[in-house]
């Protein structure tokens, strides 16, 4: 079964609060941050930092255990930038946060999937009728979750959704309390490691999931140079870490303390690629605001496009 003891130690600096942000400073970008992906190779090497530092910004960095708390975070004006999956600026936007997307990470989400235990009699997605399926809510596992029922001709109502975070929901699912947990890497990663679970499905075999670059709007529109220079250095990561998959798990590891194994498998599928909001990118999401919307979890239809931010034309 889970190691619950690797799980929650990799997760106790993640704990969904926000307590580690702080009221804007001037010249101060304040990132919000998960413990995988490009944000933590970013901070492990500095580049951000060095980006920022001819236009007199220094960076604050704000971890969080998953994209809700962040984005209530951002909401709050907690933090100015933070990358999520594509659930949580859907209800965050349709709860009236003033966040605009400011770029796309295509296929970022690829590591998410559901697990069970080991010799759990489920073999097909539609053998979860029935079942208690635990994921964070308004997180992209919540999406997943409920594109997986849809891709087995099942309904939302025809699962018991177990709305946990990260931390409870690995304790859930190690004491049996839970039939099956849809979750994201690294926690995915780790639990694969052990010799207790088995995976249902991933991501990719289910539905496209995109990771998104999120500012407050505020900041996007009267910083827009710190937040140019900031997308351009984490592309520059992003191109990074194509080439350099084993140096990126080194950096993974160390910054956020999860086993070097785990991190390999998370990041030898992971997608490192950073682009604008494209018309294809902003359909996509489209179609998971209005899924959510058809299921009533969120309380009005949205319009993405709305919340798209445009970067200002660039000198030269």
């Amino acid at each position: 079964m889970l190691d619950r003891r690797t799980f929650l130690a990799a997760s106790l600096a993640a704990v969904p609060a926000l307590r580690g942000a702080r009221a804007a400073e001037p010249g101060v970008l304040r990132i919000g941050y998960q413990k995988n992906g490009i944000l933590v190779v970013a901070k492990q090497q500095g580049i951000i930092e060095r980006r920022l530092e001819p236009l007199g910004h220094t960076v604050r960095w704000v971890e969080f255990s998953f994209g809700p708390p962040l984005l209530e975070a951002l909401s709050l004006d907690g933090i100015d930038f933070g990358q999520t999956g594509d659930a949580p600026p859907i209800f965050a936007q349709a709860a009236r946060s003033s966040l605009v997307y400011a770029a796309a990470q295509e296929g970022g989400s690829s590591g998410i999937g559901i697990l069970l235990p080991k010799g759990s009699p489920v073999r097909s997605l539609a053998d979860l009728k029935g079942k208690r399926v635990a994921f964070a809510k308004a997180s992209s596992a919540h999406n997943l979750t409920v594109a997986a029922l849809e891709k087995a001709g099942l309904r939302y109502a025809d699962i018991e959704p177990v709305t946990l975070a990260p931390a409870d929901a690995a304790a859930a699912f190690t004491r049996g309390s839970v039939d099956a947990w849809t979750i994201w890497d690294p926690y995915l990663a780790i639990a694969e490691e052990g010799d207790g679970v088995r995976v249902l499905a991933l991501a990719t075999e289910i539905t496209p999931q995109n990771n998104f670059f999120l500012a407050r709007r505020a900041f996007a529109e009267t910083q827009g140079a710190v937040l140019v220079a900031t997308i351009d250095a984490l592309s520059e990561v992003a191109a990074w870490c194509r080439q350099n998959r084993g140096a990126v798990a080194a950096l993974l590891s160390q910054g956020t303390g999860v086993p070097l194994p785990a991190t390999r498998r998370a990041v030898d599928r992971a997608e490192y690629v950073i682009g604008p909001m494209t018309e294809r990118i902003i359909a996509e999401q489209q179609a998971v605001a209005d899924r959510f919307h058809a299921l009533k979890l969120i309380p009005k239809p949205i319009r993405i496009a709305d919340a798209v931010w445009t970067a200002p034309a660039r000198n030269g």
